[in-house]
């Protein structure tokens, strides 16, 4: 019994985690852009106008932000407001470090042109007979290519269970094992521990060159 009532429990419990923390993010995030809308005068605040609050507000607001600042900086003023306004941030000590590489990393993720994660790898890390999961980020180009014997490809190696962290390796592309799998089934790979592994990879072709 005392067995049954565990198993039981632990379904349960199973079962909630990732219904909470879904409704806990998308909650954070209602409540976050709920509070952007605190930059309007406090007269002309929804609250205000309306006499009570109404949850989500902030999110219309925040979309509607994004696109009116989207429409000023493709314009030719606003297009050379920012340019000054990155000039005088790029005098600033420190602060121009942590400015250039969070606009480095945002225009990586959101460029049409390059996928931050282009697929997922396997590699012989940390030694010889351990294998690891990678996602190739781009070829190795400029100097660092041209000092190098062999053509290498840019990875970026996650941790468990946090795969936001990690680090970034040069490797020769022949040492790269293909993998079948997504990208995001990759992300669940890693982020399980292991636990959660996708079914739909071939090992016919683990052997191919990145």
């Amino acid at each position: 019994m005392k067995k049954k009532i565990k198993s039981i429990f632990l379904t349960g419990f199973a079962a909630m985690i990732p219904v909470g923390v879904t409704i806990y993010i998308i909650s954070f995030l209602i409540k976050t852009m709920d509070k952007l809308v605190k930059i309007i005068p406090h007269r002309f605040q929804p609250d205000e106008l309306l006499g009570f609050h109404v949850p989500g507000l902030g999110i219309i607001f925040t979309l509607v932000l994004m696109f009116v600042v989207g429409l000023i900086t493709k314009s030719y003023l606003g297009g050379k407001a920012v340019s000054v306004g990155e000039w005088i941030v790029d005098k600033i000590p420190f602060v121009s470090g942590i400015y250039k590489g969070v606009k480095q990393l945002v225009d990586a993720i959101f460029s049409d042109k390059h996928k931050s994660f282009r697929k997922a790898v396997l590699i012989e890390y940390p030694r010889r007979g351990l294998f690891s999961i990678a996602f190739v980020t781009g070829d190795s180009q400029g100097e660092v290519q041209e000092k190098t014997a062999e053509k290498h490809i840019n990875l970026f190696v996650p941790t468990t269970p946090n795969p936001t962290s990690g680090f970034y390796i040069m490797i020769p592309e022949k040492d790269v094992i293909n993998l079948d799998m997504s990208v995001e089934e990759a992300f669940s790979l890693i982020i399980s521990g292991g636990i959660i592994s996708p079914n739909n990879g071939n090992n016919g072709k683990n052997n191919n060159k990145a």
